[in-house]
């Protein structure tokens, strides 16, 4: 993934916030829009699109819902 779409998504301070939440825990869509009261549920799923599409995230189907965590690798582009 191209670094400039990796520093566009985690410039986003929500994002930052989101990434954080979830190096803590995986954790559906609906868990951090309870988690982040301040963000509306059609905010969170925009902010996770674009983690995801960054390379940032990924998602797994459990049931009906699905689980975000962080995309091994995701952040190595960062660090280099």
């Amino acid at each position: 993934m191209p670094s400039n779409v990796v520093f566009a998504a985690v410039s986003n301070p929500e994002r930052r916030r989101i990434l954080d939440m979830l190096r803590e825990s995986e954790m559906t869509a609906g868990g951090l829009g309870a988690a982040l009261p301040g963000l509306a549920q059609p905010a969170v799923s925009r902010h996770l699109r674009a983690l995801r599409e960054a390379g940032l995230v990924s998602v797994s189907p459990m049931g009906q819902q699905r689980v975000y965590a962080p995309a091994p690798g995701g952040l190595k582009e960062l660090d280099a």
